[in-house]
């Protein structure tokens, strides 16, 4: 089988796999209505797999159609530093000791703010955690949110329609949030050396407009939400002395947690930190809540078959973002982002000779802007959904719903981005 014929394998694979994100939700209905098969349906109704799996039948495919051999070659070839780090970001972030001080500062602030205190928690969660993902990184940001959110917003009983909106307001916070600075958005990051973006120009050209519509977008997504929100508990508020973290226990976490920021592209080093953080958890394991483990392993599953799917696109794909004008490369980007990782469409852009600079801006803003609208469209979003989908109906979240509830704020930081 030649070459040609293995990409339209891939390219049809990964039409299967977009399809398959978006009927997710049909996989948990079907569960209920053949209980007899109901594992293999929650299975493949899981929105974190479907990568995962399609990415297997992707390898399996180039071994029958080519040989083992180019198979393994191939997939051995990928680059998995991403979907590692998410994974030990992930874990490591919801951590109690982390976790319960970031949340307790939030409610301090919150506290503070001219308005009731659960609408300033749940505006900051959508506005300064997010922000802060310059900082922490992105996955980190999302996980903490996400953890910080989940009582408040993404509850059974409040209505589909506003968790939604919440959640489209919170993916793409996330993924524009980081564009403050050169290292914590993965899309900026494939460019940032290439086309040498340094954190003073990623503020100077994005992070102001970045942080006026995450502004924006939170204000509007609290006060949409403002009838249905409560207070949420604080940990270790109430709770009894177990809930107390020792400073000790919690500047370790920090501490480790920061180290494997710092070297978030050296999987060897930030895997031995997390291998030490791991331990550090078992040796005091009163101080620890139950760590989330299969949610990272699963939202790390997700971004593996990403890195195999998406790496045999390229073909299909080069030639659109080549073939574009800055603005139709904003709007192309924008819409692209629906259907691949951000980041690798920054990163085929990174391959082009002689981009212009405004075509180089119009591309990083159309993808980072786009960031929200499904899944797939920017590597943190795997992890909100697998920390808050068990706040919406039958436990799944509807891509086709997430898209809805994403384009208002998703149209709020391209306005941000093209007009200001």
């Amino acid at each position: 089988m030649t070459a040609p014929s293995l990409q339209w394998i891939a390219a049809s694979l990964f039409a299967l796999a977009l399809l398959h994100t978006f009927t997710a939700k049909q996989f948990e209905r079907l569960s209920r209505r053949f209980p007899r098969h109901a594992g293999i349906f929650h299975l493949l109704g899981e929105v974190e797999v479907v990568f995962g799996f399609w990415a297997i039948v992707l390898i399996v495919a180039m071994a029958l159609v080519a040989d083992g051999g180019t198979a393994l070659a191939y997939a051995e070839s990928r680059n998995y530093t991403e979907p590692l780090f998410v994974f030990v970001v992930m874990v490591m972030a919801a951590s109690r000791p982390v976790l319960r001080t970031v949340v307790v500062a939030v409610h301090a602030l919150a506290e503070r703010l001219p308005v009731a205190t659960p609408l300033a928690m749940a505006w900051l969660g959508l506005a300064v955690v997010p922000l802060m993902g310059s900082l922490i990184t992105e996955p980190a940001a999302m996980t903490i949110a996400a953890l910080l959110l989940a009582p408040q917003i993404f509850r059974q009983h409040i209505p589909e329609a506003p968790k939604y909106l919440a959640l489209g307001v919170l993916f793409v916070n996330v993924s524009i949030g980081g564009t403050l600075t050169s290292y914590a958005a993965p899309p900026v990051l494939m460019v940032a050396a290439t086309w040498q973006w340094d954190s003073a120009f990623m503020l100077a050209h994005f992070g102001w407009k970045a942080g006026l519509a995450v502004l924006v977008n939170a204000s509007f997504a609290t006060w949409a939400l403002r009838t249905h929100l409560r207070a949420a508990p604080v940990p270790g508020r109430g709770q009894g002395a177990e809930a107390d973290v020792p400073l000790p226990v919690v500047l370790v976490h920090v501490g480790l947690l920061a180290g494997v920021v710092l070297f978030a592209h050296h999987p060897v080093i930030f895997l031995g930190l997390f291998l030490l953080f791991l331990g550090f958890t078992q040796a005091y394991e009163r101080h620890q809540s139950p760590l989330i483990l299969k949610e990272a392993l699963l939202v790390g599953f997700f971004l593996a078959g990403l890195v195999v799917l998406g790496g045999m696109q390229q073909w299909w794909l080069q030639p659109i973002v080549e073939s574009l004008g800055p603005l139709a490369l904003f709007l192309g980007a924008l819409g692209l982002t629906a259907i691949t990782d951000n980041a690798a469409l920054t990163y085929l852009g990174s391959l082009i000779v002689g981009l212009s600079d405004a075509s180089k801006y119009m591309l990083m803003a159309g993808a980072v802007a786009g960031g929200g609208l499904t899944v797939i469209a920017n590597a943190p979003n795997p992890a909100g959904v697998a920390l808050l989908k068990q706040g919406f109906r039958d436990e799944t979240v509807s891509a086709g719903a997430l898209l809805l509830g994403a384009a208002l704020p998703t149209a709020v930081a391209a306005a941000a981005f093209l007009l200001l």
